[in-house]
C-alpha cells in the first residue's frame, strides 16, 4: 500500500512539473479536457491515478510520455484519422471522404468496403435487388441483432450491401430513408468501437441527412444521440450535454400519449446524456439524466423492447455503473453492479459491457486479479467486445502496472490481444 501511494505521488509529481513546465494552470489543461479542475488538482496530490482514462488524457494534453508513467502506448487501431477540436466546425462530408482513400492496407477488405459504402457517389455492393420496403427493415432488425450479440465481424460484411439497397429504393420511400438513416447509425456505433472516430463521423453525418430527410423525428433523434456520444468522446462533453438536453426537451411532455418507439429512442437519449455528463465530470447532470431515464423506462412497457434499441430499467442502471467508473467513484460503480451481477441481461453487448466496466473499477481500486478475473468473463460473454481498443487499453495498462508480475495469466492474457505489457 505505502509503495502505491509513492508511485501516485511520484506520477502527480510529473504531472504538476509538465503542466508548470508548459505555463498552464490546472483549470486550462482540465477545461482542455473537458474536465473540472479538481481531477487535475486530485492527479497532481497523487489522488485518483487509478483513473486511467484520465490519466491518459492529462498525458496527452501536457505531452507527458506514456511510459513516464508506467503506462503502455496505445494499442495499434484500424485507422489513424483523428480531428482536432478546430476541425470539428470545420468538418465535411469531402473532407471525411478524402480520409477514407488513406485506410491503411492491413485493414481487413470487409472494413474497407463498409467504409467505401458510407461515401457519397460511390457505388455499394449490390443484393438482389428485388427485396421489398419490409423486407429490407427485417435485414436491418437482424443486423442490430448482431451488433447486439457483438458480432462485428459478420456485420462488417453485410451492411455495406444493406446501404447499397436501401439507396436504391430511398428516394421512392420514407421508411427506406429512415431504414437508411439507421444503417449509417449502426455504422457509426460499429467504427465507434473499431475506436475510428474519424469515419465514425462520415457515419453520422450521412445518418443525420437521411434522418432529416425521412422527416421522422425520432430517426433524427437517434442520429443526434450519436452526435453526441462522438462529440463527448473528442473531448466536447459540455456540448454534447447541451445537444442531448436541447433535443430531449424537444421529446419530452405527454408520455402517455407516446409510442413505445418513441419513449425508447428518448430513453437512448438519456442515456448518452449519462454518459456525456460523465465524461465532463458533471455529477448534477449525470443524476438529473440518470431520473429522467429511469421515469423513461418506467414507461416502457416489458417484454417489449424497441427493435432498434435496447432500452429498459437494465440499461438504465448499466449506464448508472459506467458512469461512475468514469467519475473515478469505483466503490460506487461496484455497489451498483452487483445487483447486475445476479441478474440475466440477455443482451451480450451489454454484458460485456457490465464486466469491462466492473473490470475497470477494480483496476482503479488497485485490484488487478478481481479486474483480470473480470475481464475473462466479458470475454465469455462477447469475444470480439474484448477486443476492441478500449478494452485492450485497459489490457496493457493492467499488465504495466503489475511490475512484478504476480499475474502471470493477465501478462498472457495481453498476449493474446496482442497489447504491450
Amino acid at each position: 500500500m505505502a509503495a502505491d501511494q509513492d508511485e501516485a505521488k511520484k506520477i502527480g509529481g510529473i504531472l504538476r512539473h509538465a503542466r508548470m513546465l508548459a505555463r498552464r494552470s490546472q483549470t486550462e489543461v482540465a477545461t482542455a479536457l473537458g474536465y473540472h479542475q479538481s481531477k487535475v488538482s486530485r492527479l497532481e496530490q497523487g489522488k485518483g491515478t487509478e483513473d486511467l482514462r484520465v490519466l491518459r488524457a492529462v498525458a496527452a494534453e501536457l505531452r507527458i510520455p506514456l511510459h513516464t508513467l508506467g503506462l503502455a502506448p496505445p494499442p495499434t487501431v484500424r485507422s489513424t484519422d483523428r480531428e482536432t477540436p478546430e476541425d470539428m466546425h470545420r468538418r465535411t462530408l469531402l473532407a471525411a471522404s478524402v480520409a477514407t482513400f488513406a485506410v491503411p492496407s492491413t485493414a481487413p477488405v470487409t472494413y474497407g468496403t463498409l467504409v467505401q459504402a458510407l461515401l457519397p457517389g460511390v457505388a455499394c455492393p449490390a443484393g438482389t435487388g428485388e427485396e421489398s420496403v419490409p423486407q429490407l427493415a427485417d435485414r436491418m432488425v437482424r443486423l442490430r441483432a448482431l451488433f447486439a450479440a457483438c458480432d462485428y465481424g459478420r456485420l462488417e460484411v453485410q451492411l455495406p450491401s444493406l446501404i447499397g439497397d436501401l439507396r436504391r429504393v430511398a428516394a421512392d420511400s420514407s421508411e427506406a430513408t429512415g431504414l437508411l438513416a439507421a444503417a449509417y447509425q449502426t455504422s457509426a456505433s460499429l467504427l465507434l468501437k473499431h475506436g475510428d472516430h474519424g469515419h465514425a463521423w462520415l457515419a453520422v453525418g450521412r445518418a443525420m441527412a437521411e434522418a432529416e430527410r425521412s422527416g421522422d423525428p425520432v430517426v433524427l433523434a437517434s442520429s443526434v444521440r450519436l452526435h453526441a456520444h462522438l462529440l463527448a468522446r473528442e473531448r466536447h462533453a459540455a456540448q454534447a450535454v447541451g445537444l442531448v438536453r436541447h433535443t430531449v426537451d424537444q421529446m419530452s411532455g405527454s408520455y402517455d400519449r407516446r409510442s413505445p418507439r418513441h419513449l425508447a429512442v428518448l430513453g437512448m437519449l438519456l442515456l448518452r446524456g449519462v454518459t456525456a455528463a460523465a465524461l465532463g465530470g458533471d455529477r448534477s447532470s449525470v443524476q438529473g439524466f440518470l431520473a429522467e431515464a429511469r421515469e423513461v423506462a418506467g414507461l416502457v412497457p416489458d417484454g417489449a423492447p424497441d427493435r432498434w434499441s435496447n432500452f429498459g430499467t437494465i440499461n438504465v442502471e448499466l449506464h448508472a455503473v459506467n458512469a461512475s467508473v468514469v467519475l473515478g467513484d469505483a466503490g460506487l460503480a461496484l455497489d451498483a453492479a452487483r445487483p447486475l451481477m445476479r441478474r440475466h441481461i440477455p443482451v451480450p453487448e451489454r454484458r460485456a459491457a457490465l464486466w469491462t466496466d466492473v473490470a475497470r473499477a477494480y483496476s482503479q481500486q488497485g485490484r488487478l486479479a478481481d479486474g483480470y478475473q473480470a475481464l475473462r468473463i466479458a470475454e465469455g460473454c462477447a469475444a470480439q467486445d474484448v477486443r476492441r481498443p478500449a478494452v485492450r487499453e485497459l489490457v496493457a495498462d493492467m499488465a504495466a502496472r503489475d511490475r512484478r508480475r504476480t499475474l502471470p495469466e493477465l501478462h498472457h492474457f495481453a498476449r493474446q490481444l496482442g497489447v504491450p505489457a
